[in-house]
């Protein structure tokens, strides 16, 4: 919530911005990030962990998570009224993800006060803790990655 009496003063958004907030007075911007592993389980199981998962790693509640195998999930747009959009290089990026035969994507799309890195973070804390699950035989061991978009391109969260 932006106080109404600072909405068009140049200086609070460039501090809003600088502190690493994202959004606007609309609020319409969000957090978004991607999650792309493997895991010898079944999407199905994947699915009905991530409820557990979510409250071991007390996630934001209205964190949103879509989890897709082998294509990326198409991201619901709750907080917009444009159509979801998925550019080039996230393409680029599943495309080089399934053919090393990483098999699952889970997207998270976080509300305004949170930035891609942030949600970035979060998706993190939910991977770890599906590792340490029944998800994941004994020695098993976790291929992926986590991207985002920072300054208009997607790194990968290290």
């Amino acid at each position: 919530m932006v106080n109404q009496s600072k909405k068009n003063d140049a200086r609070f958004w460039d501090k809003w911005k600088k502190s690493g907030a994202i959004g606007n007075i609309n609020g319409r911007d969000f957090g978004e990030a991607y999650a792309f592993f493997d895991c010898n389980s079944s999407i199905t199981q994947i699915a009905e962990e991530i409820p557990y998962v979510r409250s071991s790693v007390q996630t934001p509640k209205r964190l949103e998570l879509y989890l897709a195998e082998r294509t990326l999930p198409v991201i619901g747009n709750s907080w917009s009224h444009k159509l979801p959009h998925v550019d080039s290089e996230l393409i680029e990026i599943a495309r080089e993800a399934d053919e090393a035969g990483i098999k699952y994507v889970l997207a998270a799309r976080a509300p305004p006060n949170m930035n891609n890195h942030q949600t970035a973070d979060e998706l993190a804390s939910i991977l770890n803790q599906a590792y340490q699950s029944h998800l994941y035989q004994e020695g098993e061991q976790f291929r992926g990655d986590i991207v985002y978009k920072d300054r208009g391109r997607y790194v990968s969260r290290e």
